[in-house]
């Protein structure tokens, strides 16, 4: 992903900036994104919420 820098005179014109960066990306471009931020946030080795959510539905029973 390469890093663009955009310096803005104020929000609207940053705003702005940001929705059209947004919507020129292709959907691969958004998921590839979206991916690395969460690599960023949680890491890479993060356990599957599906499994964790059945294993929560065990122990209640």
């Amino acid at each position: 992903m390469e890093r663009i820098v955009n310096i803005a005179k104020n929000k609207k014109e940053a705003e702005e900036w940001d929705i059209l960066q947004q919507i020129s990306m292709t959907p691969r471009e958004r998921q590839e994104a979206a991916r690395i931020l969460k690599e960023r946030v949680f890491g890479t080795n993060v356990p599957d919420v599906r499994e964790a959510e059945r294993k929560k539905d065990i122990y209640e029973s």
